[in-house]
């Protein structure tokens, strides 16, 4: 049951995205370029359990689809799936239509709905979508078990939520724009323009204006980025503490961050052996905390959660790796060469014998098993384990 001020704050988010439809990315008339892992069902379930799927038949809920942008890339990079769109503003699910429509993204259904009433779409899925939307609702905590309930056994739901240490600047500057506006909030036009009057007026040395042109002013050139960074009425910023709050809310398993490598204690105090030693006593979630505290930067979090039983491949039996299937990671860019943008679009370079087992890879679309490349190629298990660690190939298990 919603509140009267649960209703209140879900109309407010609708008329800023109705006034600025979000993201702003242009539509056109064919598929988007480039990918995302994270959206893309073999990639993220490999990350999720260390082999690709069973099949690619699957059902993908975007959830809080806004202008349709992550919609029309899970659409045309799943195109065995069948893609369903959900988001609370009617102007901005318009500019979803249209976008989806133009591209030829056509294995999709649109609803004018809230998280909140996400029941009312039939079934479950494989894999839910939500980003950058539970800390826009009045209960994110309401939000997250409602969408837990339509993840299927075996299934994903892919979360990004706002990080408040990283935002500290940006919550300022919410807060004064909210202080000027005085009984004009809710004018999101005039909110827009009050910010850019703010920033024009500040000292160029002045700690939100620096941070402001460090992180965001490519983007914030933009009224629809500077009003859902500046001006929205509903923001929740989390914690490692009170994000697992609400993921164990959710009553699924925590999978993992899908940026691993920021979630490293040894590159920020491995430098320190004792102390290193020392942080391991803590539990997993104190670690994170602590590398978030030494490590400040971090504006959101971006994980997966599953419902079980999601099976996990541990690949350190030499004769289950060499019985598996490998293929390349379709989501590289600069392929073929030994330097070229991992699927994190990070550049990297690959030695003589990872770019021949590479190429074996590619050319074999995932009709050779470990041992083949064992074979063809002057690699060893550790080179491939090593490959597949860094998602620069994917392993399908000999059942």
């Amino acid at each position: 049951m919603t509140s009267e001020n649960e209703a209140s704050v879900s109309a407010a988010v609708a008329k800023l995205y109705d006034t600025y439809p979000f993201p702003p990315e242009p539509l056109i008339d064919e598929p988007p370029p480039g990918y995302n892992w994270r959206w893309y069902w073999p990639t993220a379930y490999s990350f999720c359990t260390g082999r690709l799927p069973a099949t690619e038949q699957v059902r993908i809920l975007d959830a809080g689809c806004g202008s349709g942008v992550g919609t029309e890339y899970l659409v045309h990079l799943n195109p065995e799936a069948q893609v369903t769109g959900i988001d609370l503003s009617a102007g901005t699910l318009a500019v979803a239509r249209e976008r989806c429509q133009r591209s030829g993204a056509d294995r999709v259904s649109f609803h004018n709905l809230s998280i909140y009433d996400v029941d009312q779409i039939e079934g479950q899925f494989d894999l839910i979508n939500c980003v950058g939307v539970l800390h826009h609702m009045p209960d994110p905590i309401r939000g997250i078990q409602a969408l837990a309930q339509k993840v299927a056994p075996g299934g994903l739901l892919h979360i990004f939520v706002y990080a408040a240490l990283g935002r500290w600047e940006i919550s300022l500057m919410q807060q004064a724009i909210s202080m000027v506006q005085g009984d004009r909030r809710g004018d999101y036009r005039d909110g827009v323009a009050v910010g850019r009057q703010i920033f024009d007026a500040l000292p160029e040395n002045n700690r939100i204006v620096k941070r402001d042109k460090e992180r965001w002013a490519l983007e914030n050139h933009q009224d629809e980025c500077f009003a859902d960074m500046y001006v929205h009425p509903q923001e929740v910023d989390y914690t490692i503490d009170t994000l697992f709050e609400l993921i164990d809310a959710s009553g699924l398993e925590f999978v993992g961050f899908s940026n691993p490598q920021y979630w490293s204690l040894e590159r920020l105090i491995g430098k320190a052996p004792d102390v290193m030693e020392r942080a391991k006593t803590l539990n997993q979630r104190a670690q994170y905390r602590l590398i978030e505290l030494l490590d400040p930067e971090l504006t959101h979090y971006e994980f997966f959660l599953a419902r079980p039983p999601l099976p996990q491949i541990d690949w350190a039996n030499d004769q289950k790796l060499l019985a598996a299937k490998s293929s390349l990671n379709p989501c590289l860019s600069g392929w073929p060469s030994q330097s070229f943008f991992n699927p994190d679009y990070q550049l990297v370079t690959v030695t003589d014998n990872e770019y021949q087992c590479l190429k074996a890879c590619d050319a074999s679309s995932g009709h050779h098993t470990v041992a083949d490349l064992l074979t063809d190629t002057a690699i060893d298990l550790t080179t491939v384990r090593s490959l597949q660690k860094r998602q620069l190939i994917l392993l399908t298990p000999d059942e």
